[in-house]
This record gives structure tokens, sequence and C-alpha cells, in this order.
């Protein structure tokens, strides 16, 4: 390393395109272990609430907000470890290295979506259930706000000051 200090280092600049995408692989299987994790816990959870005795007492606006969450979660549990079977099929075969770690990159952007539209309607539906309609809507703006803010805005604001 030359002259550069270490917090201003970018590892790429002297990787090769190979090592790269190894790096990038190796980075986004860590993202990935995190996110399937919570997708399938999310979707776990939300599996038992249609068990409860109470599940049968709940509104008709409650039930399809509902399976609107088991939808939403099943579809990002799907995308979250859509890179494994990518990687498996593609294993091996020249260049696919590269078209994997773009589709992950897509497939991870699109899951944290979801992940955010599960993680936000769960809470209007248990504030709804809980507190009422009112409580419902405010909990899930809560929830999209924080959610916008912390995975979205203070990356960003980082993101600037880098540049």
């Amino acid at each position: 390393m030359t002259n550069i200090s270490r917090s201003n280092y970018d590892p790429e600049v002297e990787e090769s395109e190979y090592d790269r995408l190894e790096r990038r692989w190796t980075e986004q299987l860590s993202e990935l272990r995190v996110t399937q994790a919570g997708t399938q816990i999310m979707m776990g959870f939300l599996l038992t609430l249609s068990f409860q005795p109470s599940f049968e007492t709940i509104s008709l606006f409650e039930r399809n907000l509902y399976l609107s969450l088991v939808i939403t979660a099943t579809l990002a549990t799907v995308l979250a470890i859509a890179p494994v079977s990518f990687h498996r099929i593609l294993f091996g075969h020249p260049g696919a290295k590269a078209r994997v770690v773009s589709i992950t990159q897509v497939l991870l952007r699109l899951t944290l979506i979801l992940v955010a539209l599960v993680l936000s309607g769960t809470v209007a539906l248990i504030f709804n259930m809980v507190l009422g309609t009112t409580a419902g809507i405010i909990g899930g703006i809560c929830a999209v706000v924080t959610i916008t803010t912390i995975w979205i805005a203070l990356p960003m604001t980082v993101l600037r000051k880098l540049r």
C-alpha cells in the first residue's frame, strides 16, 4: 500500500476483476445470511398467527392484510434464497460469477424492500388488532419512517459525505 491512509483505502483499486467478484460475492453471502434468517423468522411468526384461537374473530381488513403479509413474506424469502440457487446452477461456468454477483445485488435490494413492507405491515396489523385502526395506521407509518430513515436516509447521508 502506498501513502493512502487506511480510512481512505479502497480495496477495489488494486484488485483483479476476479478478486473483486470473489470479495463482492463473499460480502453478499454475509448479507444473505442475515436477510435469509430474518425473512424466515418473519414468515414463521406470520404463519403462527393463523393458528391462534382469536384469529377467527379478526375483521375482513385484518384478514386481507394478514394474507398480503404472508404473500409478501413468502416472496421475500424466495428472493433471499434465490442467489443460492443461481450460484448452484451457474457454478463453474465461465463468466457466471459476474452474473451471479450482479443478479444477487438486484435480488438483495428487492428483498430489503419486501422485508420493509412486511415489517411495516406486521406492525400495522398488530397495532390495528390490539388498539384499533388509527393506531394501526400510525404504527405502520412510524415503522415505514423508521425503516426508511435507518436503511436508506442514513446510508445515503454517509455516501454523500464519502463523495
